[in-house]
């Protein structure tokens, strides 16, 4: 079974951070638009939003680099949590926790790429990882932290 979504898109609002079971949290919104024809011929745009949550040493780099309109690609895991409000009512939201960012840059951002770290990569590794990527099964990310979010 497959789990993957894969967006492009730009960074709704600046990313939030928190703490969380010794860790780094990060969320924000994303938002991808799609564009068509209708039958008139005029241009139709839709926008989706999406909720994004990045967790250790990539939230950290969010925190650092991304900000509100930034280019971003990302991979990630959807996830649907639940939690009761201050009146007891059930809320649900759909997240997307992402375990790999590029940042798209133009003449004023800059184009970086990052993983999830499993541990400290050489760029030859990273390199010789994407040569060899069709040749190997994906590996599970295993920093994915399902604790309430202290947001």
């Amino acid at each position: 079974m497959v789990n993957t979504a894969i967006l492009l898109g730009r960074v709704g609002k600046e990313v939030e951070s928190a703490q969380a079971n010794g860790k780094t949290v990060a969320k924000f919104s994303l938002a991808t638009t799609e564009s068509y024809k209708d039958k008139s011929g005029e241009k139709v745009e839709n926008t989706t939003w999406h909720n994004i949550v990045v967790w250790g040493a990539l939230a950290d780099i969010c925190v650092k680099y991304l900000q509100k309109g930034s280019l971003v690609y990302l991979e990630g895991k959807i996830t649907n949590r639940s939690w009761d409000d201050k009146d007891g009512n059930k809320k649900y939201m759909t997240e997307i926790v992402c375990s790999e960012m590029k940042m798209l840059g133009g003449k004023n951002e800059q184009s970086l790429e990052h993983k999830v770290p499993a541990e400290r990569k050489t760029a030859a590794d990273t390199v010789n990882e994407r040569n060899s990527a069709s040749q190997s099964a994906p590996t599970s990310d295993n920093s994915y932290d399902d604790s309430p979010l202290p947001f």
